[in-house]
C-alpha cells in the first residue's frame, strides 16, 4: 500500500486546508471529466436505438438511413423526420441532453442566427447557427488538453534543461543562459502569426510551435535548485564514491527542485490556455470551424446585437482561469516552509 512520507502527509494536509483551493480542484475535475465525454452529452447521433428488436449505437457505429429502411445509402440524420419516424416505427432511440454537435448547423432554427437561449438551444446559437452549449463543451476539452500536453511536455524540457545548467554549472550553465536570453527575446506572438500565414495550423503544429518557447518557464527555478544543492555534503559524498552524474540528478538533486516546479504548474497551464485562446481570437489558431474558447469570444466581438454569446465566453474562460489560478495558489501554499506545521 502506497503511504506518504511525513513531509508530503504535512504538504497534503496543508493543501486540504486550503477550502478554496480543494472547492476549484473539485469543479475543475468535474468540468474536465464532463468535457472528456462530450460526445454523449452533445451530438446529432442518438446514444442507443432499439430498431426491429437489434439494439444499435449509433455515436460509435456508423449506420445508413438504408438500414432503417430509407433510400438513401448515406449515413442517417436522425434531426430528420422522416428517419425518426422509420425509427418510431420500428423501436425507439435516446438522444443526449444536447441534440446538436459542435459542427451541426441546426436547419430550424427558432429564429435568425444568432439565435438567443430558448428551450432548443440552452444558451443559443452562433451567427452561423451551431449550438453554444455543444460548442463550449468541445471547446473545453480541446483548449485543457492543449494546455496539459503543452505543460506536460514543457515542464519535462525545462526541468531536464535547468538541471543541466545548475548541475554543472561554468561554462555549461554560461552558454545556457546566453541562448535563453536570446530565444526568450524572440516576439513569440509575431512568429506564431507568420507561420500560420505560411501553413493551415492544428492542434499539433501549434503544439509543436509553442513548445519551442514555453519549456523556458521553469528552467529558472529549477536552476536555482541544482546550484544550491549541487554544493550540499551529500551530493559531494555521491560524486566521491564514484556515482554517475545522472544518478546524482535523478535522485538526490532533482526531489529539492522538484517542490519548486510543482507550484508553478498551473500557472504554466494557465498561461497555455492563455496562449491558444488568444491565438485563436485573433484567427491564428486552430483551423476554422475548430471548436474554442477563443472562437467563442470572437464570436462575442463580431456580435455586439447578441450578447449572450460575449457573456458566455467571457463567463467560461474566466471560470476556468480563475479555478486554475485558486489551485496553483493552494499547491504553492502547500509546498511553502514557511506557512509552518499542521
Amino acid at each position: 500500500m502506497f503511504q506518504l512520507t511525513p513531509p508530503r502527509q504535512r504538504q497534503l494536509n496543508r493543501f486540504r486546508k486550503n477550502r478554496r483551493s480543494v472547492l476549484s480542484l473539485k469543479l475543475f475535475s468535474i468540468l474536465f471529466a464532463l468535457c472528456l465525454f462530450s460526445e454523449f452529452l452533445a451530438n446529432e447521433r442518438p446514444l442507443v436505438v432499439m430498431f426491429d428488436g437489434e439494439l444499435r449505437f449509433p455515436i460509435v457505429q456508423l449506420y445508413t438511413e438504408k438500414d432503417y429502411g430509407g433510400f438513401f445509402e448515406t449515413e442517417a440524420n436522425y434531426r430528420d423526420e422522416y428517419v425518426q419516424e422509420l425509427i418510431q416505427a420500428k423501436g425507439w432511440m435516446v438522444m443526449p441532453i444536447v441534440p446538436f454537435s459542435y459542427d451541426t448547423i441546426d436547419e430550424a432554427p427558432d429564429g435568425p442566427a444568432p439565435s438567443p437561449p430558448g428551450k432548443r438551444h440552452f444558451l443559443g446559437t452562433d451567427d452561423v447557427g451551431r449550438d453554444i452549449v455543444a460548442r463550449l463543451l468541445y471547446g473545453f476539452r480541446i483548449t485543457i488538453l492543449f494546455g496539459l500536453c503543452l505543460t506536460f511536455l514543457s515542464t519535462i524540457i525545462g526541468i531536464a534543461a535547468g538541471g543541466v545548467q545548475g548541475y554543472f554549472g561554468g561554462r555549461v550553465d554560461l552558454i545556457f543562459q546566453r541562448f535563453i536570453e536570446i530565444w526568450s527575446g524572440l516576439p513569440i506572438l509575431f512568429l506564431l502569426i507568420i507561420l500560420s500565414s505560411l501553413v493551415q495550423p492544428n492542434f499539433w503544429w501549434l503544439l509543436g510551435i509553442m513548445l519551442l518557447f514555453k519549456w523556458m518557464g521553469l528552467v529558472g527555478v529549477v536552476r536555482a535548485e541544482f546550484l544550491k544543492t549541487r554544493n550540499f555534503d551529500y551530493v559531494k559524498a555521491a560524486r566521491a564514491m564514484g556515482i554517475s552524474h545522472f544518478q546524482i540528478m535523478h535522485r538526490h538533486v532533482l526531489p529539492n527542485a522538484m517542490v519548486a516546479a510543482l507550484t508553478l504548474l498551473p500557472f504554466l497551464l494557465n498561461a497555455a490556455i492563455g496562449t491558444l485562446t488568444s491565438l485563436d481570437f485573433l484567427g491564428f489558431g486552430l483551423p476554422p470551424g475548430s471548436p474554442s474558447l477563443g472562437e467563442l469570444l470572437s464570436q462575442g466581438k463580431n456580435n455586439l446585437h447578441a450578447p449572450w454569446l460575449g457573456i458566455t465566453a467571457f463567463l467560461s474562460i474566466a471560470v476556468l482561469l480563475s479555478l486554475l489560478m485558486f489551485i496553483g495558489e493552494g499547491i504553492r501554499d502547500a509546498f511553502d516552509p514557511k506557512k509552518g506545521e499542521v
